[in-house]
């Protein structure tokens, strides 16, 4: 066994004090026992890869409304099954550094990302100079690791964008989507929108929507008239747009999966939260508008990890991979007090942590973080609450009446991000520094000590 530091032995001591009655506890229940992931994460090593999970605006509320709605109260999703497990701030900043309490998701994102906080709107920037900041997946490339981005949203939205770009506003996704940011022209000396600079640093994975951005055309430089899509195949991306072409792409030559125009289509649907509430309703585990053709997030996650892992395979690589997945409509579903659309996506978002934890099994030189980029608005209130704003009950999976309520704007808002505090949860090599209460910027850090970044 190495031998451990101060910090180590620190962290060491409170973990075996904290965790010995509760592996006792749920060994003698029947359940894992997390001892040697425990015993891994203090001895800490170097990770040959890492797989980040972000659930978008996916706090402790929605992950309680979708345990409970699934597996029960007493159940627990593939996300509690994390043998150690902490908390982390989410607060952006002003351009002065002074404290921004409720972050948006380009913010929070670029402060995991590059390890430095940002205003909101801004995407692996400075917050006052506006230049930009190294990011974990950048580093990853310069030190010879493959790399990728798996998303439900538009791989172009902010939670993807934060790894491959650097933009001053999160809304400059195109060519066409400039408007917000001049300087970052091409025209201008500038990388150009995010879709062009994320096929440019030649990720050798990007899965998810926004087959628009890429439809557009580049307006200055080496790529002036063709489309996005047409630079990216210049480039030596192969191009697919459903779940054949995704199983039917070959290692060696990166991949860009464009599964949809704007966002992947949610998975589950139901009645939206209405004033005054909602009658008693099961979701429905259905999407009439989505595809039969559009691969879940867990099968996208799988064949990302496969890609990934076959290219450093074939060079003999020592070196492993980053990947980010994004489960990014839970967010977008609490933005429209969507219980049913919500609950699916976190569902969906476990399945592919399941993914994760499953390869990480297999090898332990994984490390995998599930988080969320900042909190939400549902919250699980009792049946005989009266909100003023939106409700909706729902009959669980254990035959019971759930009341959610969304009231962080008037209704026919947009439902709105909250400054709370959220999750963090790992396992594998130095998964021992997200115990505790540590800040968005500490899991750039950890990430790039688990990888032995420079």
């Amino acid at each position: 066994m190495p031998r451990l530091t101060r910090r180590r032995l620190t962290i060491a001591t409170a973990v075996v004090a904290a965790t010995s009655a509760a592996v006792a506890v749920t060994t003698a229940a029947g359940a894992f026992d997390s001892s040697q992931h425990v015993r891994n994460a203090i001895q800490g090593g170097k990770a040959k890869n890492v797989i980040l999970l972000i659930g978008d605006g996916m706090g402790d509320s929605e992950i309680t409304l979708a345990r409970d709605y699934t597996v029960g109260a007493d159940g627990r999703l593939n996300m509690d099954r994390f043998p150690l497990t902490g908390a982390y701030t989410t607060y952006a900043v002003h351009k002065d550094g002074t404290p921004d309490y409720v972050t948006d998701s380009a913010a929070s994102g670029s402060g995991w990302a590059t390890g430095v906080k940002t205003v909101n709107g801004r995407i692996s920037k400075t917050p006052g100079s506006d230049r930009p900041v190294r990011t974990i997946l950048e580093l990853a490339q310069k030190n010879g690791y493959a790399t990728g981005s798996v998303t439900t949203s538009e791989l172009t939205d902010a939670t993807p964008a934060v790894l491959a770009s650097h933009v001053t506003d999160r809304s400059c996704q195109g060519p066409a989507d400039m408007a917000n940011c001049p300087a970052d022209t091409i025209a201008a000396g500038g990388p150009g929108s995010i879709a062009e600079q994320s096929v440019n640093h030649k990720v050798d994975v990007l899965i998810g929507g926004g087959k628009q951005r890429f439809d557009q055309k580049v307006t200055d430089g080496k790529y002036k008239g063709l489309t996005v899509t047409e630079q990216a195949q210049r480039l030596g991306y192969q191009v697919v747009t459903d779940s054949a072409g995704l199983k039917s792409v070959k290692s060696g030559k990166p991949v860009l999966g464009l599964l949809a125009s704007g966002n992947v289509p949610v998975e589950w649907t139901g009645k939206a939260a209405a004033v005054g509430g909602t009658d008693p309703q099961r979701c429905v585990t259905s999407n009439p508008g989505r595809p039969s053709t559009t691969p879940s997030l867990a099968d996208s996650a799988a064949k990302a990890i496969q890609l990934l892992e076959a290219k450093q395979r074939a060079k003999h690589s020592k070196q492993g991979f980053f990947l980010q997945i994004e489960g990014a409509s839970i967010d977008k579903q609490d933005h429209a007090a969507d219980p049913c659309g919500q609950i699916g996506e976190t569902a969906a978002f476990d399945r592919a942590v399941k993914v994760a934890r499953d390869y990480a099994a297999k090898h332990p030189d994984t490390l995998v973080v599930t988080s969320a980029d900042h909190g939400h608005t549902s919250q699980i209130v009792p049946l005989e609450a009266t909100p003023p704003g939106l409700s909706s009950t729902l009959v669980t999976d254990e035959g019971q009446q759930l009341k959610v309520n969304y009231s962080t704007n008037t209704p026919g808002q947009s439902q709105e991000h909250t400054g709370t505090e959220v999750r963090i949860a790992a396992q594998g090599p130095l998964a021992y520094r997200v115990l505790g209460v540590t800040n968005q910027t500490d899991l750039f850090t950890t990430m790039r000590e688990a990888l032995r970044l420079r």
